[in-house]
């Protein structure tokens, strides 16, 4: 009789728990919605393959990958490339009206499956993918000209121009920003566009220059949003524009003439210091030592081709209010891009630069031509994102096109990085939210030459893929109900 009320009595109590709190736990592997995945392949047996895959409910267990929205790190502008001389001339002068709005609307849309790309990276003057060396001073007989009486965007008027406004056309919220290679010859000791360092007394002239140079572009209906200084600073090539510019200098530059001259003239042009490799991080250090220069540097732009990636975090650690751009890296014939293909790319660049702060990703070349240029001087073994028949304006995607699209695609303008498990044994990762409607984006790498079972889990939801030998695959789904 006593057993039989205790039972009647908690049978009462339980009844008046909300109902919520008597429901039963969801059973391990009930299904939790699905996962949409694409596939590249090294060896393009698959190209952006798509598929679905299923995402079950699982209360514990192990994964090799868990991500955590809740874990936010830096806000993304985008991924892209550059739009150097040789890129925009082949665009408008080796292709017909509907091949160019064809690719253009490719790379910098979103409908029908385009990239989207939402950042690039324009040359101030020549550069080594240029036809010819000139800067946008240059005078009749190379005499110096302080006033800048000779300045003039007019050798970019026929391709650059045109070419951008036609992708801001696509993308009207395409970021820009834009790096000089070499001052005018008469600014520097060389008296050449070709090696050499900016002479103290130029120095406003040169601020005043690349001011000039952001105002006649964005005259033309072109914002650009951020400079460097120069373009590689800690290099002197031999048969191209180039200046070296240590950090002392860039300092001094920056900190008592391009930087205050900018906060008087256009306050919301952001500075970028470095733009050279990952080898020598001690040279942005110095320059963010420097208060003067310092206050006015909003990021530190880094390429690929010297040491490791970890520098962006090293230098982001010393100086978290600065933000990290990948500015230039370039697919070619040369090792180790040769033998690690698609994978090294997408995991260095992609996957890398961005676990390490970055907020945007540029490649170098948008476009090449079959014979990797026009160029004159410089890196004869470089490709460019798509290689464009010059004789027939037809368009071939490279590895470099498949990794930028595996990532700009599916990861929009301002998503989070959030955090995501690291990984090794020849599996890297990262994860991402976007903004617009909060899905969840995983961008995996498998570089070991054997097909890879990864299991990711968000929460108390997971799913499993079979990645093949090397290669490389975006995961998209949408956040919890």
């Amino acid at each position: 009789m006593v057993l039989w009320a205790l039972h009647a009595l908690l049978a009462a109590a339980v009844a008046l728990l909300p109902s919520c709190a008597v429901q039963p736990a969801r059973p391990a592997m009930e299904a939790a919605g699905t996962v949409e995945a694409w596939i590249t392949t090294a060896d393009r047996r698959l190209e952006l393959a798509p598929s679905t895959l299923p995402m079950r409910y699982a209360h514990g267990g192990e994964a090799d990958i868990v991500v955590d929205p809740g874990v936010r790190h830096q806000r993304m502008v985008g991924f892209g490339a550059s739009i150097t001389d040789a890129s925009a001339w082949l665009i408008r002068h080796r292709m017909d009206g509907a091949q160019r709005d064809a690719l253009l609307r490719e790379l910098f849309g979103r409908d029908d499956g385009g990239l989207g790309f939402d950042f690039t990276r324009l040359t101030i003057g020549a550069s080594d993918f240029s036809r010819r060396h000139y800067s946008l001073a240059d005078t009749p007989d190379g005499s110096p000209d302080p006033e800048l009486r000779h300045f003039d965007i007019a050798p970019n008027l026929d391709d650059v121009v045109p070419v951008v406004r036609q992708a801001l056309e696509i993308n009207p919220g395409l970021k820009i920003m834009a790096s000089p290679w070499s001052a005018p010859a008469w600014m520097k000791d060389s008296g050449s566009l070709v090696q050499g360092t900016l002479l103290p007394e130029y120095y406003d002239a040169f601020a005043r220059y690349l001011l000039a140079y952001v105002e006649a572009y964005r005259r033309a209906g072109i914002p650009v949003f951020a400079l460097t200084v120069q373009n590689e600073p800690d290099y002197e090539p031999s048969d191209y524009p180039g200046m070296r510019l240590n950090a002392p200098a860039r300092a001094r530059f920056i900190g008592d003439h391009l930087g205050p001259l900018r906060d008087e003239r256009m306050p919301d042009l952001q500075i970028f210091d470095w733009d050279h490799n990952w080898d020598k991080p001690e040279e942005p250090l110095a320059v963010l030592a420097d208060p003067a220069a310092s206050r006015h540097v909003s990021a530190v732009a880094w390429h690929c081709y010297g040491g490791d990636v970890s520098a962006q975090s090293l230098v982001r650690g010393a100086h978290p209010d600065k933000d990290v751009y990948m500015t230039e890296c370039s697919g070619g014939d040369w090792e180790p891009v040769i033998s690690g293909g698609l994978t090294l790319q997408f995991r260095r660049l992609v996957i890398g630069a961005t676990r390490h702060w970055a907020r945007g990703v540029l490649f170098w070349n948008l476009a090449l031509d079959q014979d990797n240029g026009p160029h004159a001087g410089g890196c004869g073994t470089c490709r460019g994102v798509v290689t464009i028949d010059s004789r027939t304006g037809g368009v071939t995607r490279t590895d470099d096109y498949y990794a930028l699209a595996h990532a700009s695609r599916f990861v929009r303008r301002d998503a989070w990085r959030i955090a995501s498990t690291e990984t090794d044994g020849g599996i890297d990762n990262v994860a991402f939210e976007n903004a617009d409607d909060d899905s969840r984006v995983l961008l995996v790498a498998n570089s070991g030459d054997t097909p890879r079972e990864i299991t990711v889990r968000e929460g108390g939801r997971t799913f499993s893929a079979t990645l093949p030998a090397r290669s490389i695959a975006t995961f998209r789904w949408a956040k919890p109900d």
